[in-house]
């Protein structure tokens, strides 16, 4: 099965929260994406761990990854 028409086809969800968080911050992230992992004491492994097991929310920052990346 190919993946060549997914932009997150070989991107860790750890890898695209860190380069949002390097473009946006954790306060822009937390104002753009309303989630508390993002807005109180932010950390990656918090907030992936809260991603991994909400599917609205990492559909909404997967979304944002690839808005950033057109």
């Amino acid at each position: 099965m190919t993946q060549s028409n997914n932009p997150l086809h070989g991107i860790t969800l750890e890898k695209l929260l860190t380069e949002l968080v390097q473009h946006y911050g954790w306060g822009q992230l937390g104002q753009m994406i309303n989630i508390r992992c993002f807005q109180s004491d932010p950390s990656i492994k918090s907030s992936l761990k809260f991603l991994r097991k909400t599917e609205w929310a990492r559909t909404k920052v997967e979304q944002l990854y690839i808005d950033l990346k057109k």
